[in-house]
């Protein structure tokens, strides 16, 4: 609501400033990702010149016109979800024909696999859920079952790691050396205690 209420007052527009500062490139041909999402545009200004764009997000924004999207060739990912287009509409059936037309690289859009590895399987998927909400609206199909554990508790918990032959060597060698140090220590002290005692005898 806050974004589109400024949409409305200040007329958001993309401009080569803004580009630059979002992306920290000096050359627009050089940004391949762009995440513009939720910031209240409402004209695609420049994004044009973003000739080797493969990447762009512009959901939750206000945007009616997709004219200055029309250059960006190598578009691979498209996301105008939550926007206010007029020259397509969003909800009829030839959108996605639509902008794959104009956007023939594209793999997905509005988070959603179009072509490429994954593409039928997705459509699948898809298919089956529509299937299955359809049949449980009907009541053909009743409540799921409970759910039960893939594996059991603490399964994926990190099990302390066996030791070794030469493990166990270096860690007696360890024990050895401190007992040596304790001792050397323990010496040194009862020679001192010696010493001042034959030093206030004498």
């Amino acid at each position: 609501m806050e974004a589109r209420g400024r949409a409305e007052d200040e007329n958001i527009k993309i401009t080569v400033e803004m580009l630059k500062s979002r992306t920290g490139q000096f050359d627009l041909e050089s940004i391949l990702f762009l995440k513009l999402k939720n910031i209240g545009i409402c004209n695609l200004g420049c994004i044009g010149d973003c000739v080797n764009l493969e990447r762009l997000d512009l959901s939750g924004n206000d945007i009616s016109n997709l004219t200055p999207l029309a250059s960006l060739k190598l578009l691979a990912v498209l996301n105008l979800s939550a926007n206010r287009i007029s020259n397509l509409v969003c909800m009829n059936t030839s959108y996605q024909s639509a902008i794959l037309e104009i956007f023939p690289k594209i793999k997905v859009l509005d988070g959603e696999r179009m072509s490429g590895r994954g593409s039928d399987l997705y459509q699948l998927c898809k298919d089956m859920d529509a299937s299955l909400k359809e049949m449980r609206s009907s009541g053909s199909v009743g409540e799921w079952p409970g759910t039960k554990k893939w594996v059991e508790d603490g399964y994926w918990e990190l099990k302390p790691k066996r030791k070794t032959q030469s493990d166990e060597a270096v860690e007696q060698f360890y024990n050895i050396v401190k007992e040596c140090r304790e001792l050397n220590s323990k010496a040194a002290d009862i020679i001192a205690k010696t010493e001042r005692t034959l030093c206030t005898i004498k």
